[in-house]
């Protein structure tokens, strides 16, 4: 790609960026004012909880149908669109009288965010090269990184100094900026084919998707865990609608998800490289706070602190990756990747409260870069290998794998860490401080094996991934 083309190609990337980053900033830019909305609604930890959780089920939800989706509109009408779903959700929190209509606004930005991000890799598979995709991927990654990153310390000026609605409000001129330069300069990319929706289908992928990130999610606070009758049952049934999905699919002609992407090994593989490591990170991204606010006795403030060298990092680094993808290929770089995320895994079945700070600051720091040289390329090396009319669905696939791995991550090292430290306090009726940061420390330490053994699956499978190759430029 030359000249005028490449120019091309990078403006819709940077226009893309623009309205990604605050999309991307939005997932965590709540976090921190959830303490202040459950006093200023009068609602307790459960209820707004669903900020969050509400937030990745419509996701979620929405992710299957984006394959078809993206076939219908054009690359402008469709980003346009979910840029103004995006905006109407944030003004209708922002004017919140209540918390039914802030939790409203709040799902109809899910509805934008969860569709705008594969339509937006669908066209940069298509805009670039392969051999040019890990940089413009990385490129993408920065800011599906940093803007998360700095989410949670935006959140904390802005609620201080402004309140809560101003979360809505600082993000809503920047999301019409957004669509202006979209109206103005965004070219179409993607081919409208109008493919038949198959209305069984959605129903089967929403409630399946639905009910397994709900279960998930919800599993380490209901009684019981997975016994739990009404956990178990929805988890029953959204599995049972999984495998209906899936069978439906085989069948028709023209599938809603085309589940034929997992023919092809790289991709098979590099998805399942992606999960583990998502569910690594997730997992630790829960896991790590609570250890440093109970046993180390860090405030909020300061766990804040210590992650975010480490994040910030990982987001800086992604467009050198990119490049570096470009020139290497995935093994040089999944590989080393995945040996640094398996020791730091280790460290962190081993830690004591009497390690000092800094050292968990340089172990996040490790963890977040190792994090950064595998999930791009395993991503991208597996669409790579797709044919392009396989991309929507791979794409598709790829985005509702990450909050069905991150909603089963967080649950499983939780309940594991939860039954460590119940087993540790066996037969101490009344806990003492330091019994009780005994107990969570080996409840930890259990979680952490439990996610070395993971990494390390994912180890011995990435000596298996080749760099992909089209199957358009393997018969040219």
């Amino acid at each position: 790609m030359k000249g005028n083309a490449m120019k091309k190609s990078y403006m819709i990337m940077y226009i893309f960026m623009t309205g990604a980053f605050f999309t991307f900033l939005n997932e965590t830019l709540l976090n921190i004012a959830l303490t202040e909305l459950m006093h200023y609604f009068k609602v307790d930890a459960p209820t707004v909880q669903w900020l969050a959780t509400g937030f990745m089920l419509v996701m979620g939800m929405l992710m299957p149908l984006s394959a078809s989706l993206v076939q219908w509109f054009s690359t402008r009408r469709m980003f346009m669109g979910l840029m103004t779903v995006f905006l109407m959700g944030t003004l209708i929190a922002g004017f919140a009288v209540n918390f039914q209509m802030l939790l409203l606004g709040r799902m109809i930005q899910a509805a934008g965010t969860g569709l705008l991000i594969p339509t937006i890799m669908t066209a940069m598979l298509l805009l670039f090269e392969p051999h040019e995709r890990g940089k413009a991927m990385g490129n993408f990654g920065l800011v599906m990184m940093f803007a998360p990153a700095i989410g949670p310390t935006l959140s904390g000026i802005i609620v201080d100094f402004f309140g809560w609605r101003w979360l809505f409000f600082f993000v809503a001129p920047f999301v019409i900026g957004s669509i202006l330069l979209a109206y103005r300069y965004l070219e179409n990319v993607t081919e409208v084919t109008k493919p038949k929706i198959d209305l069984l289908s959605g129903v089967l992928s929403s409630l399946g998707v639905a009910s397994v990130i709900y279960d998930f999610s919800s599993v380490s606070t209901s009684a019981g865990g997975f016994l739990n009758p009404v956990v178990l049952t929805t988890i029953i049934l959204g599995t049972a609608a999984l495998i209906a999905f899936g069978l439906r699919q085989r069948k028709l002609a023209d599938p809603m998800l085309d589940l034929s992407v997992f023919k092809y090994a790289n991709y098979s593989r590099g998805m399942f490289i992606f999960a583990v490591v998502v569910m690594a990170m997730f997992a630790s991204n829960i896991v790590m706070p609570i250890y440093l606010q109970g046993p180390m006795e860090f405030s909020a403030k300061v766990v804040g602190m210590i992650l975010l060298p480490g994040a910030l990092l990982n987001g800086l680094l992604s467009p050198v990756m990119g490049r570096i993808f470009d020139r290497t290929g995935p093994r040089k770089m999944i590989i080393p990747g995945l040996t640094v995320l398996s020791l730091v895994m280790l460290f962190y079945s081993l830690i004591h409260p009497g390690i000092p700070m800094y050292v968990f600051i340089i172990a996040y720091i490790f963890l977040m870069v190792s994090i950064s040289m595998i999930m791009m390329p395993s991503s991208t090396n597996a669409l790579n290998q797709l044919p392009k009319h396989l991309y929507p669905h791979g794409t598709a696939i790829s985005n509702m794998m990450q909050p069905l791995a991150g909603a089963m991550g967080v649950s499983i090292f939780i309940s594991i860490m939860t039954h460590g430290q119940n087993q540790a306090l066996k037969g101490i009726s009344q806990p003492t401080t330091g019994q009780l940061n005994n107990a969570l420390t080996t409840g930890v330490h259990h979680s952490y094996w439990f996610a070395t053994f993971l990494v390390v699956t994912g180890l011995v499978m990435s000596f298996f991934i080749t760099r992909s190759v089209p199957p358009e430029e393997q018969k040219s």
